[in-house]
């Protein structure tokens, strides 16, 4: 059960540091430093469908993934001492594109000897509803 809901502070910072790292690899399309990040037991689930953390790493391969990036909205869920989840929204610009596009993304973070490291992402697309809809709930 969540002990505690964070929206500031730097236990908050702390979590938005570590996952700024994986978006640098990104950008820097440097695998090594993304792998550094996730847990041998990653599980990221993408729009696209599963990956693991090889298939996370592997995009890498041939050079950076995104332009540019900026997060926003940021909330820290501690879990346990040992786990907390980082939620927050994701503006972001793919490599070779002009087009911006949003993300609202849940990232798992677990502590163990090697440090605090991600385990599972889900990236939900955000996309704006027609004024005056609903808005939706899972």
């Amino acid at each position: 059960m969540t002990q505690t809901i964070l929206t500031g502070g730097p236990r908050l910072a702390e979590f938005v540091a570590l996952e700024t790292k994986v978006w640098e690899a990104l950008v820097a399309g440097d695998p090594e430093a993304d792998g550094q990040m996730l847990t041998e037991d990653f599980l990221g689930v993408y729009p696209s469908g599963f990956s693991d953390k090889s298939g996370h790493c592997d995009q890498l391969q041939n050079g950076p993934v995104m332009a540019g990036y900026r997060l926003s909205d940021a909330q820290l869920r501690v879990i346990s001492p040992d786990a907390v989840l980082l939620s927050y929204r994701a503006a972001y610009l793919p490599a070779g594109t002009t087009a911006w596009k949003s993300m609202l993304i849940s990232s798992l973070w677990e502590k163990s000897a090697a440090g605090w490291r991600n385990s599972f992402s889900q990236d939900t697309p955000e996309v704006t509803a027609a004024p005056g809809s609903p808005p939706e709930h899972g």
